[in-house]
């Protein structure tokens, strides 16, 4: 007969299991990914896919705006953006904080570069130990202390598992974070529950939220744009980025809330891969033309 503790650890395995399953997180080790020691970036192509360190189109890379090609698209339509959001989920699961909608309007991208409607997964947070560090994308060599990837699957897939075997299968619009000296009062419901979720495994659900405008910022129109991958095991080169110029402002205190949160090994304090090579890809910077 199985212990209580063995009983506990089969559920464990399972539940992991079918977290991977979702967001394609598989090892082949059975061991969960992390940030340092011998399961941080370096180990991530023997633990998962060889991707994650063959791979010629990873991320996150180093922007060099002198380098850029400008281009100039016809608007991105951000649908149901300016929708306030009836129920929120924040989860911690082991890797970041994961924001996903309950009940409302569920948003969708089209239009631009973009040759395909894209309808939204889930948001999630990189972050550093200090307010030097913690974003992974960086523009000119400078990394922010935060940033935020809300993560659209094709609308001709069915879910973001279905997407991530194919090259156009996701898009990433990612937004980059600027320490200031007040807080960001569209992200007070937000910040004010992240020690709700301090564990593992645990969520927490929000009534009332404010749309993703008010979350990120309606300043869309000058933003960087290249292939890549996943940023996370199995580092699936599957991701068109839509990195915008625009910043988000929050106090310092509000970003320290994020590095309280524990992971699968421990307090949480950072979770960014380093950038990766370039090679030969053409990183776009669009700009209104007018």
């Amino acid at each position: 007969m199985k212990t209580i503790s063995e009983f506990v650890l089969v559920l464990y395995f399972i539940f992991e299991y079918a977290y991977s399953q979702d967001f394609g997180q598989i090892s082949q080790q059975n061991q969960d990914f992390g940030y340092d020691g011998n399961t941080g970036p370096d180990f991530w192509g023997q633990m998962y896919n060889h991707e994650c360190s063959n791979g010629k189109l990873q991320s996150p890379i180093d922007i060099e705006e002198k380098d850029v090609t400008i281009v100039h698209y016809s608007p991105i339509i951000f649908q149901n953006f300016d929708t306030p959001l009836e129920t929120i989920k924040l989860q911690n699961n082991g890797h970041t904080v994961v924001f996903s909608i309950v009940n409302g309007t569920f948003p969708l991208v089209y239009g631009g570069p973009l040759k395909s409607a894209y309808n939204f997964s889930q948001l999630h947070f990189h972050w550093g130990r200090t307010d030097d560090e913690g974003s992974e994308n960086q523009i000119n060599n400078h990394s922010f202390p935060l940033e935020l990837h809300m993560v659209f699957y094709k609308a001709d897939y069915e879910n973001f598992k279905a997407s991530v075997d194919h090259p156009d299968g996701l898009i990433v619009l990612s937004f980059l974070y600027e320490k200031s000296d007040e807080d960001n009062e569209n992200y007070s419901a937000f910040t004010e529950n992240l020690p709700a979720i301090q564990e593992v495994g645990s969520t927490v659900e929000i009534d009332d939220f404010v749309s993703l405008d008010s979350f990120s910022t309606t300043d869309r129109y000058e933003y960087f744009l290249y292939t890549g991958s996943l940023t996370t095991p199995p580092c699936s080169e599957a991701v068109t980025w839509i990195e915008f110029r625009k910043t988000i402002s929050l106090s310092h205190k509000q970003i320290q809330k994020f590095r309280l949160i524990s992971g699968t090994n421990g307090i949480l304090d950072h979770n960014f891969r380093p950038i990766q090579p370039l090679h030969d890809r053409t990183i776009y910077l669009n700009l209104p033309e007018n």
